[in-house]
């Protein structure tokens, strides 16, 4: 019977790719950290964190509250 030898590259394939995509991927974290570090994210994050009713109880509306955090950037 004869014997033959196969190579499989798949595990060579794959660290080839995440080697390549590192820092693709560290540069993405990097970004996203850095958004997410800002006022503006803290605040959003605050303002998800707070009811609607405490926000009526205070006078404020939701939509009201995004457009003093986003001030002229969107509005």
């Amino acid at each position: 019977m004869a014997r033959t030898a196969t190579l499989n590259n798949s595990g060579f394939a794959d660290g080839v790719r995440w080697g390549f995509t590192a820092p693709f991927r560290a540069i993405g974290g990097f970004l996203i950290r850095l958004a997410e570090s800002s006022p503006r994210a803290k605040a959003v994050r605050r303002l998800n964190a707070t009811s609607d009713a405490e926000l009526a109880a205070r006078g404020l509306t939701r939509e009201g509250e995004l457009r003093r955090i986003f001030g002229a950037l969107y509005y």
